[in-house]
């Protein structure tokens, strides 16, 4: 009789609103590295266990959920796959061309030094096209245990293919599979609250705000380009799309999606954070279960905007000319750069060089930016980040609802 009551406390704890949940473990993370750094480091291993648990188990899901829906798709059955590649590629577009805009209106100029950095950048365009085809016919099991999602989705929209024509009994088994791994994403993410707790608390204990005064401009820019997207520029989309007032949906996803990749840091850890969203909001699971995952690799709005800020940042602090037709081609190529970039936290710092190429900007000069980067990578990755991930969400939402599916904008309660 004496377990009763805390097992129906939590009870209450897993069904409650996990938003709020996550709102007080945010604060209660800013509280203890306020009054305790020692304790605040300490706690970090709660985030480092969370993203950890996040990771280990996005490439599962993904491989399982696009197989399952492949599997069981119906002739004739409508998906909404074309419309959200399209929104994919225009949103990120947009964001790049926003981001020319504002760094022309409000230049930022950096204090290029010597910095030493161990890591390689792509040499080209071409080698990023050839990364993404390798990693098409990357090894199955390498690409899961590495989590390259692209091979992760050839490999599960394949063996899909193959089980459309299993028997019943094979393909009830996926399904199963499928309820299954769908039931251990759902456990992790009911720890959101504690993981974003140790986070934050480790977060700032470490490294404080103090080393970012000096780049206030640069991240002023950065953070204004993205909200200015977010909140302008991927709303108007939406409207075109659906011809309805799209705030609310805006505010969904921002919420419940981009809150939690601000923290995590990777739009590839925040993929079952994203299918549970789209759960929520009853939209079709044959269309999220392959959208998602692919909007976590080619959907990059933030990465485009990083990559097209600190680039003419260099520009600027080094007196270089830039015409209109340059500007425009530089858009072009933060577009393609974002889309090969990376789904972990900095993977977009790495294409900056790419960008750089085009000024005539030469690699160590361009390795130092993308050093400064690192610099403000506590601020910039993690808006970067919440505006990619939630924009995925936004997006598959919108082509839905423009396919007549009745999508809730309120999600069902837990």
């Amino acid at each position: 009789m004496q377990t009763q009551p805390a097992t129906t406390w939590l009870q209450r704890v897993m069904r409650g609103n996990i938003v709020k949940q996550i709102l007080a473990g945010l604060i209660l993370g800013i509280l203890l590295s306020w009054l305790s750094p020692d304790s605040a480091r300490a706690v970090g291993l709660l985030g480092t266990l969370f993203v950890g648990a996040l990771k280990s188990v996005a490439p599962i899901l993904v491989l399982v959920l696009v197989m399952a829906s492949v599997a069981n798709h119906q002739q004739g059955q409508k998906i909404s796959i074309r419309p959200i590649l399209l929104l994919y590629l225009i949103g990120t577009f947009s964001a790049a061309l926003t981001a020319v805009i504002v760094s022309f209106l409000f230049p930022s100029r950096l204090h290029l030094v010597a910095a030493a950095t161990d890591v390689v950048a792509p040499s080209g365009i071409v080698g990023v096209l050839e990364g993404l085809l390798m990693n098409i016919v990357a090894n199955p099991v390498d690409s899961l245990v590495k989590g390259n999602y692209i091979g992760i989705l050839v490999w599960a929209v394949g063996l899909g293919f193959a089980l459309r024509h299993s028997s019943d009994t094979s393909k009830k088994l996926i399904n199963d599979m499928s309820q299954a791994v769908t039931f251990m994403v759902t456990l992790v993410i009911r720890f959101a609250p504690l993981g974003i707790f140790g986070l934050v608390a480790s977060t700032l204990a470490t490294t404080g705000v103090g080393a970012l005064w000096d780049y206030a401009q640069l991240l002023m820019v950065l953070v204004g380009c993205m909200l200015l997207v977010a909140l302008v520029i991927n709303p108007l989309l939406v409207w075109v799309k659906i011809r309805r007032n799209p705030y609310p949906l805006v505010f969904i996803c921002l919420r419940e999606s981009g809150v939690t990749a601000f923290f995590t840091r990777s739009s590839a850890a925040n993929i079952p954070v994203n299918m549970a969203l789209c759960e929520k909001l009853g939209l079709d699971k044959d269309t999220y279960s392959v959208s998602i995952p692919l909007g976590a690799t080619v959907n990059m709005a933030g990465a485009a905007i990083t990559i097209t800020v600190l680039s003419l940042a260099a520009v600027h602090t080094l007196g270089v000319a830039v015409d209109l037709p340059t500007a425009v081609l530089l858009s072009i190529v933060a577009s393609l750069c974002a889309c090969g970039a990376s789904g972990v936290a900095g993977g977009s710092l790495l294409l900056i060089p790419l960008a750089c190429n085009l000024f005539g900007i030469s690699a160590d000069v361009a390795m130092q930016v993308v050093a400064v980067g690192f610099i403000i990578g506590i601020v910039q990755d993690s808006c970067e980040t919440a505006i990619n991930s939630s924009t995925d969400v936004l997006f598959t939402a919108a082509a839905c609802l423009a396919d007549g599916e009745r999508a809730s904008l309120v999600p069902q309660r837990d």
